[in-house]
């Protein structure tokens, strides 16, 4: 899959494209790209994807701004999966912003992605202010060359697939709701780093994995499977959080497989959240914290019937 930076460097040729940002490609995204896919190859043009970094919502209000489902490269492989060839990634900065909904078709659309047709979900915005809309990119691709489609939303056991559906699943515990309407477990991936050694101080050595989700859209313990490290998933256990009882500030994966000895610094894995166990807590001291790790790790095997 190719990747371009920005759209002032245009994509080869014509393009069928989808727009969205897809923090964290659930089921209703995967429904366009499915139906992007399958256009693209009707009509022998690359699928292509227009997504934005940061997240819009992070540069208008980062304060309030929902917690990321998915990093750029998670969001990257995803979309890779399910068959897209190429992406463009445009900066949302204020330049971007004040694009007028014209300007964007123009230079966006037409200039950098040439659009031939294009695919976006029913209820998607574009332009200063959020004035362009569906209606305003059927008339410019009637002039530009463009055909444009809309899809419907999907709903999941009578709820609407959405990046916010999952945050709130996930933010509730309900790891199988969260995976019903993902379309599959939840997955934070990231490096395998050097840490402090307590873990293996406290008889649970576990893999401290280097993540960029700030905030993050869960915190907890949990029961875990690992890709990555063999032909098949590893079952664990993992704390995810800040890990108040050792005075942690920034967010931390700890993850620790069961039967597992190898030395796995620097290895890239992908950690799916199946079953959640408990909230992150503070202990008054190790000794209660030890405690507490070795009865999460008995319920995180009972889980899996190890």
């Amino acid at each position: 899959m190719r990747v371009f930076r920005g759209f002032s460097r245009p994509v080869p040729g014509p393009s069928a494209v989808a727009i969205g940002n897809f923090d964290g490609v659930h089921r209703g995204h995967a429904a366009l790209l499915m139906h992007l896919v399958d256009a693209a190859r009707a009509a022998d043009l690359p699928a292509t994807v227009l997504t934005f970094e940061p997240h819009p919502r992070e540069f208008f209000a980062p304060e309030s701004a929902p917690a990321r489902l998915s990093t750029l490269r998670e969001k990257l492989e995803l979309l890779a999966e399910a068959g897209v060839e190429q992406v463009m990634v445009c900066r949302f900065n204020a330049k971007f912003a004040a694009l007028s909904a014209q300007q964007f078709i123009d230079s966006v659309l037409v200039a950098g992605l040439c659009t031939r047709h294009l695919i976006i979900g029913d209820d998607f915005r574009f332009g200063k202010a959020r004035v362009g809309d569906f209606s305003l990119l059927q008339s410019a691709g009637a002039v530009a060359g463009f055909s444009v489609e809309a899809m419907s939303s999907v709903t999941v056991d009578g709820e609407r697939a959405s990046s916010s559906a999952v945050r709130k699943a996930l933010a509730a515990g309900d790891m199988a709701q969260a995976a019903s309407l993902l379309g599959r477990p939840y997955v934070i991936d990231g490096s395998v780093r050097h840490g402090d050694k307590i873990g293996r101080q406290l008889g649970f050595a576990t893999a401290n994995i280097r993540i960029k989700h700030n905030p993050l859209p869960m915190s907890g313990v949990f029961a875990v499977e690992v890709a990555g490290l063999g032909d098949k998933p590893l079952p664990g256990v993992a704390n995810l959080g800040i890990r108040p009882t050792l005075g942690g500030t920034r967010p931390l994966l700890e993850v620790h497989l069961f039967d597992f000895e190898r030395d796995i610094y620097g290895a890239h894995l992908s950690v799916r959240f199946v079953h959640k166990l408990r909230n992150e807590q503070r202990f008054p001291n190790l000794d209660a914290l030890k405690a507490q790790i070795a009865a999460d790790a008995a319920a995180a095997r009972a889980f899996f019937k190890l």
